[in-house]
């Protein structure tokens, strides 16, 4: 019995070509007279980190127990250059010197600071006070317990707060139980406040 013949299934018959590129040089060290491959790339110099020798092992070892990268510096030099190096040798500028023109500054904007936020003295009066606030019946009584004007500035009222805490604690009072019902009532009308979003 004859063995069957293959015949392609399409009429082509496919088959894989081996690969005709050549295969890559190998790359030789850099050190005249070494034969060995190049396998490992070490910067030629300090001035110029992006060109590289490509050496063998043994080499790149010796290169690297050699390398200074300071060498021919002076201590001046050096020490520059650590200074430099926090910052990522980038450029930097003293503070102030680029501002927008905060008080103080150099900039050539005028910012209007109505509610002080840049005031060197945030106890300096930052100008006429707010008009009158639409309260709650709760944030009224907070603001009767802690003895301040419904108008009162958060500073006013955050200095409030912390007094009374110091004088209604039990530390203060001897353990007064009289202290501590007054203290309760002093941090939840704070907590109040806070939730109204007034402090």
């Amino acid at each position: 019995m004859a063995k069957a013949q293959y015949k392609p299934r399409f009429g082509h018959d496919i088959r894989i070509k081996p690969d005709e590129r050549a295969a890559p040089k190998m790359r030789r060290c850099a050190i005249a007279g070494c034969g060995e491959e190049g396998g490992y790339r070490v910067p030629k110099n300090r001035e110029n980190l992006s060109t590289y020798l490509w050496l063998c092992l043994a080499h790149a070892r010796q290169h690297n127990e050699k390398w200074d990268y300071f060498a021919g510096m002076s201590e001046a030099q050096i020490a520059r250059f650590q200074e430099e190096a926090v910052v990522g040798h980038r450029p930097t500028w003293p503070l102030g010197k680029r501002a927008a023109g905060f008080p103080g500054g150099h900039g050539p904007h005028h910012i209007e600071d109505g509610h002080a936020v840049f005031a060197d003295d945030l106890d300096k009066p930052a100008g006429p006070r707010r008009p009158e606030r639409v309260l709650t019946r709760l944030q009224r009584q907070a603001f009767d317990v802690l003895n301040l004007e419904s108008s009162a500035t958060l500073k006013e009222i955050k200095a409030r707060y912390k007094e009374l805490v110091k004088r209604f604690h039990p530390d203060a009072n001897g353990g007064d139980r009289g202290a501590e019902e007054r203290l309760k009532l002093v941090i939840k009308a704070y907590g109040v406040l806070r939730a109204s979003g007034l402090t």
